[in-house]
């Protein structure tokens, strides 16, 4: 029997203040929970979630083929994160287009979309409006936050924010910040979208239009940073479409691999906010808990006293293992317990999402010992 997946949602009234300022007045969370909590309310795991994903972790939607969640290979029962054993919570976070409110829903002080005026929001603001939704779930403390890229960026947060409400932490393919070479990526995504003539200055939405090409190109800007060269040309190499001989052409699509950027970049647009887009690559940019710190982890990490699993994959040059070992260093450096795996796989950045049975088994045996911490 699949797992079927059912979203809810709930409200908050009162004002979530924000990192950069001001507040968030009254606000809903979508979110989604798999397997049940036991009687000691200890065995709830947080997943956050990418920049492009939901709260619609695992599982599938009854009656909607093609619907399972995004890390349905590792949620589920009997999967590394066995929902037999723990109770999973995925949230949608804010500014987000998944259900959570975000820039398209009304602004209460003009009672239009939001737009571009919706609140800068960060990830420190993604946790804290988690943990208030654990406050009404009744969970005081999580078994474990789990995340990859940018959801390893909220699981970290949450052990500098909340330190004493979690036991432990997965952090996979991610960083303690970005580097200049990932900010400039996701600046010319941006700029695609804000320089598209339908996007509007973000008021699109009155304007009965979507900054499609934009969002195409930011896309595929994004998408090629998520695979390794060796995954590129295993796949499509230097091949033609259909055989084609070359047009030498500006505007056809020759190669195998425009094809799938291109494929890749429509469903996107299809689906995703532009505003969205520009907020949370933002917010991944903004993500610096050492800055506070004169631009040390060590000392930033000191507030840390869950216990760590660091995972980082060879080919990824996005979240290079060499910024996961940041982490696993500034954490040695205050005499954490903390675990660290470097997985040779070809996939890239994108490996965190993918069937690999040995990174697999990795995160099984980690809960399997967590599920010990639950029973003893």
């Amino acid at each position: 029997m699949p797992l079927i997946a059912h979203p809810q949602f709930m409200s908050f009234a009162n004002a979530l203040p924000l990192k950069g300022g001001g507040s968030l007045g009254s606000y809903t969370l979508a979110y989604e929970t798999y397997g049940q909590l036991n009687a000691q309310r200890n065995n709830a795991v947080l997943v956050c979630h990418a920049l492009n994903a939901s709260h619609h972790v695992a599982g599938e939607y009854e009656g909607q083929a093609k619907s399972q969640g995004w890390w349905d290979n590792m949620i589920g029962p009997g999967k590394p994160l066995d929902t037999n054993r723990f109770f999973v919570i995925g949230v949608n976070n804010l500014g987000s287009c998944f259900g959570s409110t975000g820039p398209m829903h009304e602004n209460p002080a003009t009672g239009k979309a939001w737009g571009a005026d919706f609140p800068v929001v960060t990830v420190e603001d993604w946790v804290n409006a988690q943990a208030r939704l654990l406050d009404a779930l009744g969970i005081d403390q999580l078994a474990a936050v789990m995340g990859g890229s940018l959801g390893g960026m909220q699981a970290l947060s949450w052990t500098l924010q909340h330190p004493e409400r979690m036991r432990h932490a997965v952090v996979i393919a991610s960083a303690p910040n970005l580097t200049a070479e990932n900010i400039a990526f996701n600046e010319v995504a941006r700029r695609a979208i804000v320089t598209d003539p339908d996007f509007h200055g973000g008021h699109f939405y009155e304007k009965g239009v979507i900054p499609k090409r934009g969002l195409r190109i930011a896309r595929m800007v994004g998408h090629i940073t998520y695979l390794s060269d060796d995954v590129m040309n295993q796949k499509f190499g230097r091949q033609l479409r259909d055989g084609l001989d070359l047009r030498y052409s500006t505007q056809d699509i020759e190669f195998q691999i425009e094809s799938y950027l291109r494929h890749q970049a429509d469903k996107f647009s299809e689906y995703f906010d532009a505003n969205t887009y520009l907020l949370i690559t933002r917010a991944l940019d903004y993500f610096d808990p050492a800055r506070e710190y004169g631009g040390n982890l060590s000392q930033a990490l000191a507030r840390a006293v869950a216990k760590f699993l660091i995972i980082s994959f060879t080919t990824d040059w996005r979240f290079s293992p060499a910024r996961s070992r940041e982490i696993v260093h500034a954490l040695l450096d205050n005499q954490r317990d903390v675990s660290y795996a470097k997985i040779n796989a070809p996939h890239g950045h994108d490996a965190f999402l993918l069937d690999d049975p040995r990174y697999h088994q990795l995160v099984a045996a980690y809960f399997e010992r967590i599920a010990k911490e639950v029973q003893a």
